[in-house]
């Protein structure tokens, strides 16, 4: 009987440390236990992520380098597909997602955005000297690209729904190929963020060309943490090295390396609809 009663609390006892275990769960401190920090992007999406001569560089690249000298760690980044990489954060495969995933409704209600770092306003580039195309509306009726499974297509396809006639849209894994059909002539138009656009343009000007204004509604770029508590103190960790990065000009000057200029990004969390 004696023996029974003690087996019982040893359980109960390792039950309860188990519970409390769990819920002391910390990211961050893991983390700084490891003194590595492992984090995924596709690194096809200038000029955030570029993967040049094999080595990863790009506004991302510089920030998020930046972020982890803050937090005190190393960081380890991952190449992956786009789509693969969600996924992948919610399976535990790495810790963060330093991509720049725009921040939206939906993918709020699953996942712990850090505070913006980059600008995702939908704007389109088209072929240098395409005069058929000088304002978002007259890409009715014509061929555009955009990323699979990005906010971009899908504000693409909205974008096409107010339009006379609703434009052929081809969806591309990543932004690169779109781009090389819109060089090659098989597509008329491109939609993503428009730096990327603007950057495609700065760089290829005699290829590509922006054309503005941007027509989707002011929209954001953030990294994605996992949600719960456990990742809570790792968000909060990033915010607090952004806001240094505000503060101190870092976040500017990187902007402004890859850019040419510095958008202005709130220090908040914007409203999401």
């Amino acid at each position: 009987m004696r023996l029974r009663k003690i087996i019982g609390m040893l359980a109960a006892g390792a039950v309860a440390l188990g519970m409390t275990g769990y819920a002391q769960a910390d990211q961050l401190a893991d983390i700084k236990a490891k003194g590595k920090i492992v984090a995924a992007t596709e690194m096809h999406f200038a000029p955030f992520d570029i993967l040049k001569d094999g080595e990863y560089e790009g506004i991302c690249h510089d920030l998020f380098t930046e972020v982890a000298k803050e937090l005190g760690v190393e960081v380890e980044f991952l190449d992956l597909p786009w789509q693969s990489i969600l996924p992948g954060l919610e399976a535990g495969k790495f810790d963060i997602v330093n991509a720049p995933v725009t921040i939206t409704a939906e993918r709020v209600q699953r996942y712990s955005f850090t505070l913006p770092m980059g600008n995702a306003t939908v704007a389109l580039a088209k072929k240098a000297g395409d005069d058929t195309i000088m304002k978002p509306e007259d890409i009715a009726g014509k061929a555009a690209g955009s990323q699979k499974g990005s906010a971009q297509l899908e504000q693409l396809k909205a974008f096409s729904a107010k339009l006379p006639q609703p434009v052929d849209i081809r969806e591309y894994v990543n932004i690169d190929e779109a781009l090389a059909d819109l060089a090659a002539g098989r597509i008329q138009a491109v939609a993503n963020s428009m730096p990327l656009m603007g950057y495609a343009a700065v760089e290829r000007p005699e290829t590509f060309a922006l054309v503005t204004p941007p027509f989707g509604d002011p929209k954001y770029f953030a990294w994605v943490a996992r949600k719960g508590d456990d990742s809570a103190s790792l968000v909060a960790a990033i915010n607090d090295a952004l806001l240094k990065m505000h503060e101190d000009g870092r976040l500017d000057a990187i902007n402004e390396k890859w850019l040419g200029t510095a958008p202005e990004l709130p220090t908040e969390m914007p409203a999401v609809n």
